[in-house]
């Protein structure tokens, strides 16, 4: 397992979070790109991915569900719009039902995850804007920082088991 951290900003309305990861960029985009391998770490620990349906593409809908304790689940979609192997991935990100219906309650998300080679290891960059800054509090005081550190921690595991 990598001692990197995960380092957190915030400007106006976006969320930017930037690790290192001890893997090569192929390895780690492959990891957001295929249901199989997703179900190994997306999600926090308590919350993990149970549901993932993908059309890895270009308009393609990713459609997932974590279930945490108790049975309790949180669907979500996302909808590609940007896909360029090994380097980028740029994707609408949605809280849903289960049946794939946007939930416009809660806020949208347009997120930009770059995947930068250095040294053999993968900068991965993560960079999400939401439409106000009481959106992402809003999001924030759902736990999202804890929720994406755990799960960037389970990426960090996956990876260093599957090498």
């Amino acid at each position: 397992m990598s001692k990197h951290e995960l380092k957190i900003e915030t400007q106006g309305t976006d969320f930017i979070l930037t690790r290192i990861f001890n893997a090569p960029r192929e390895k780690v985009f492959e990891a957001h790109s295929d249901c199989r391998q997703l179900k190994n770490w997306w999600g926090p620990r308590e919350w993990p991915l149970t549901e993932c349906k993908m059309e890895f593409r270009v308009g393609g809908r990713w459609h997932y569900c974590m279930t945490g304790p108790g049975g309790t689940q949180a669907w979500g979609l996302a909808i590609y719009e940007q896909i360029k192997p090994p380097e980028l991935l740029a994707y609408q990100d949605c809280f849903s039902d289960k049946e794939g219906n946007i939930n416009t309650a809660l806020p949208t998300t347009v997120v930009r995850i770059e995947f930068l080679e250095e040294n053999g290891h993968t900068v991965l960059k993560s960079s999400a804007r939401y439409g106000s800054q009481e959106d992402l509090q809003k999001v924030m005081d759902m736990g999202m920082i804890d929720g994406i550190r755990q799960t960037w921690e389970r990426l960090d595991e996956y990876l260093a088991k599957s090498q």
